[in-house]
């Protein structure tokens, strides 16, 4: 279930038009000159108003990240080749450190061990997760198949049968 994100009161900005009407003959004035206006870009600015701009894929990850704090959740970001404790990696997929230990030592997941430590890649993990999803899509989608060929949805369809 996904929390919904605070959302800042709307807020109603009241600007001159004689102001507003001199921006647009300046822009007029520049392109009438051959000089194009640069698109707007997405862009970080610190609060001393130094400005960054972003690519577009960084400010939907920035975005996604800020309404996640602001509902309240915790965020992590690291690079996908980021290495892994086994506690870390476990955490990541929801299961045990025992059960990520069985999954390494069967091979279901590649795994460094310099020392007696084993360390799992994040992007490792990442394409694991999606290699898992897909198999139980799979796997969902063949257990629908078979109940219809078996008519399974037919002998469910209707009101519970009484029972006393």
């Amino acid at each position: 279930m996904r929390r919904a994100a605070a959302v800042p009161a709307p807020r109603t900005y009241i600007t001159d038009d004689q102001e507003d009407a001199q921006i647009l003959d300046f822009v007029r004035a520049l392109e009438a000159a051959g000089v194009r206006a640069p698109e707007a870009m997405p862009s970080l600015v610190a609060a001393d108003g130094t400005r960054h701009e972003l690519p577009p894929a960084m400010y939907e990850v920035l975005k996604q990240v800020a309404e996640a704090l602001a509902g309240g959740m915790g965020v992590t970001v690291a690079p996908l080749n980021a290495m892994l404790t086994t506690q870390e990696a476990a955490d990541y997929l929801g299961v045990s450190r025992p059960t990520l230990v069985r999954m390494l030592e069967r091979g279901d997941l590649p795994m460094e061990k310099p020392g007696r430590h084993r360390f799992v890649q994040l992007s490792d993990l990442v394409e694991f997760q999606e290699r898992q999803r897909v198999q139980r899509r799979n796997a969902l989608s063949e257990m629908q198949r078979q109940g219809q060929e078996d008519g399974l949805y037919d002998a469910t369809d209707g009101p519970a049968p009484r029972t006393r």
